[in-house]
């Protein structure tokens, strides 16, 4: 679960990690009268900032700079109700529904800071790089070795001279290395209190008076961690989601929409992701990640299949299913029950495989569906694909 910058450094600041002051708002009126506690004196700025789950935000134009409440007010009615198109949203681009009004920050330099769970090692992964400010991305393709890396043991947590290696690797003056270390404990407690699956600060910047801030920052959360944590999970803004993908969770279905014309249905991950490849393999694009997993119900295949449906993209569907504690039968059955419902119109490939087995081909056969059937997976993603490639 993703959620916005004003609501991360709210977490940051529980934990002590130093963030600018800032207000939330959600009209041009409400963002002018924020923005009187930045705006006092002669010479001061601040930040108007779109607030999407999207990173690539200012080169878009979602931050921007205020020298006065007018210009607060004018950049507020610019950006609430505007599309912004980033890197991260696709065309579509999100709409701007709030904007957060932060103070300015004399800033002498940028840095980049982010934490994230390392599967092959075990561990927690610190990483820093002195180019903050921009993608990293970018960075981590044309100067890899600009990336620092330090892998924290969860025994142990990060030790002072993990944080001290960073510090110094990053440049930082002799008189800034313990408020890095501390600054790094700090990220380091609120990624593993909050079940954090990813935590980044970009830019963290220090400032000309020796302080380090988390200008800008992004947590994202381990859903299978969620009961855990009520208020984060209150967070959730069902405005910045998927449709389909809210609907899919209502079902407990794992759900990833992608930009491809063939929708896939598949019982575990690893074969869904197989299938997905394979797809590729054959010249098609998937439309989704779609895995109902071991022992779905006949309504949860159902809403699968109409979640799949629902997609105007979609130009074939495909369903592949190997039956072990996951039932044939069941899954014809929901395939059925929902392709009747919602009126198919789009061809429909099925490779059924396992349990039940013969069952489920011969609910299929008496359906009455125009179903294209196959018996191995590479057969399966390449009629998907003829299918699609003929719609």
């Amino acid at each position: 679960m993703n959620i916005h910058e004003y609501q991360a450094k709210s977490i940051l600041a529980k934990f002590g990690v130093p963030v600018p002051k800032s207000k939330i708002a959600f009209t041009p009126d409400e963002a002018e009268e924020n923005s009187k506690e930045f705006l006092s004196g002669e010479g001061s700025v601040c930040v108007v900032k779109a607030q999407i789950h999207a990173g690539g935000r200012g080169k878009a134009g979602g931050v921007k700079l205020a020298k006065s409440r007018q210009q607060v007010r004018e950049i507020a009615s610019e950006l609430l109700g505007k599309i912004l198109v980033t890197h991260q949203t696709g065309p579509v681009g999100k709409e701007v529904k709030k904007i957060l009004i932060e103070e300015g920050c004399a800033i002498e330099k940028e840095f980049y800071m982010s934490l994230v769970v390392d599967r092959s090692s075990h561990k927690v992964a610190l990483m820093a790089s002195r180019e903050g400010g921009v993608e990293i991305e970018e960075v981590a393709a044309r100067s890899p070795e600009k990336i620092l890396k330090e892998f924290i043991d969860p025994a142990t947590g990060l030790i002072p001279f993990q944080g001290r290696k960073i510090a110094f690797a990053l440049g930082l003056d002799k008189s800034v290395i313990n408020k890095a270390v501390s600054f790094m404990t700090k990220l380091y407690d609120a990624f593993v209190a909050s079940d954090c699956a990813m935590l980044e600060i970009n830019p963290l910047v220090l400032t000309k008076s020796g302080d380090l801030i988390a200008l800008d920052a992004k947590l994202s959360f381990d859903d299978n961690a969620l009961f855990r944590h009520k208020d984060i999970e209150g967070m959730r803004d069902l405005d910045e989601e998927d449709p389909k993908e809210i609907e899919a969770s209502r079902y407990s279905l794992n759900y990833v929409s992608l930009d491809g014309s063939i929708g896939c249905m598949v019982n575990g991950a690893g074969l869904a992701m197989a299938t997905m490849d394979i797809i590729q393999l054959c010249g098609g694009s998937p439309a989704n990640f779609l895995d109902v997993g071991g022992g779905a119900t006949k309504e949860q295949v159902t809403a699968a299949f109409k979640i799949l449906v629902s997609d105007p993209r979609v130009k074939t569907i495909l369903v592949n299913i190997f039956g072990g504690i996951m039932r044939c039968d069941i899954i014809a059955e929901g395939i059925i029950a929902a392709a009747k419902e919602v009126g198919l119109k789009v061809p429909l490939v099925v490779r059924l495989q396992g349990t039940n087995v013969d069952k489920g081909r011969e609910l299929l056969a008496t359906s009455g569906l125009n179903i294209i059937t196959a018996e191995k997976m590479d057969e399966a993603a390449q009629k998907a694909v003829n299918a699609a490639k003929k719609a």
